[in-house]
């Protein structure tokens, strides 16, 4: 079964379309497009337990619509005093136990595989909530931190965020985690003052964000871009204004960010967006 989910996530990423980032669409109806592992896996599963839903609903509509067409009085006015079928209990009782078995075992298997990194992580973050933006250290060698809010429409221009194709409104963020691609990320989550969540659905990520205490997640993000996400856990009256933006790069432009965002974190950032806007430019030209 294990190969089964590897093969299958392989398979989405190849169908996926690549994007540059990945936030909620206009009548979205399935997932955000997976930039990890594990939301591969997530995606399988849920297009996985469809084809048992569908059947089953369907099987059941149509036991419903029979049982009130045949045993109606009009047509059956002399009901059976039949009390046991053996068949019928046996059917009832080992058919629902086949297919929980069909779902519990690669349910059991994506469960582990959300909390195994495959290998140890190499950068991470501790992400605080608050009412109502997170504080992000990392702790590296030398530790920095910097606090995350949402981006107002009048601070657009002053950050060269005026794109709302790539900054959504509602979702952009004034500074953004910054993470190397392909590489393990830790990130333990708190909370200052109440209950909140830390969600970004392309990497099958959510964790509650608890005063007191520090849980832990991770995440291994396999396609470079601005992925978006928010706290799920309602937390107050700006709930709705609490996200979360993460954007993913090499590992040579992770290294040259680190080193200036320690001292300069809004240079480092411009800095991050002219390097990546101008790689886009070339990779369009080139195609």
């Amino acid at each position: 079964m294990r190969k089964i989910l590897a093969s299958a996530g392989a398979a989405a990423a190849f169908f996926a379309t690549a994007a540059a980032y990945a936030a909620p669409t206009p009548w979205q109806t399935g997932f955000q497009p997976a930039a990890t592992g594990i939301m591969e896996q997530i995606t399988w599963f849920e297009h996985y337990t469809l084809w048992f839903m569908g059947p089953i609903t369907l099987l059941v509509v149509l036991l419903l619509a029979y049982c009130v067409l045949r045993f109606r009085a009009a047509a059956n006015p002399n009901p059976s005093r039949t009390s046991h079928n053996t068949l019928i209990e046996v059917i009832w009782t080992v058919g629902p136990v086949v297919v929980l078995l069909f779902l519990a075992v690669p349910s059991f298997q994506l469960l582990t595989a959300q909390y195994s990194p495959p290998e140890e992580a190499k950068v991470t973050v501790k992400a605080t909530a608050n009412q109502w933006n997170w504080d992000y250290e990392y702790q590296t060698a030398d530790a920095f931190s910097f606090n995350s809010a949402i981006l107002e429409d009048a601070d657009r221009a002053a950050a060269g965020k005026e794109d709302r194709t790539l900054y959504p409104r509602l979702l952009a963020v004034d500074h953004e985690i910054v993470v190397p691609v392909n590489t393990v990320v830790r990130v333990l989550i708190t909370a200052s003052d109440v209950i909140h969540s830390f969600a970004v659905p392309a990497f099958g990520v959510k964790m509650d964000a608890v005063p007191g205490r520090i849980n832990e997640t991770w995440f291994k993000a396999n396609k470079e871009g601005l992925y978006y996400g928010q706290c799920s856990q309602l937390c107050g009256k700006d709930h709705a204004f609490m996200p979360i933006a993460v954007r993913v790069v090499s590992e040579q432009q992770y290294e040259t960010w680190v080193a200036t965002a320690k001292s300069n974190l809004d240079g480092a950032n411009k800095a991050l967006m002219a390097e990546i806007e101008t790689t886009n430019k070339v990779a369009a030209a080139g195609n």
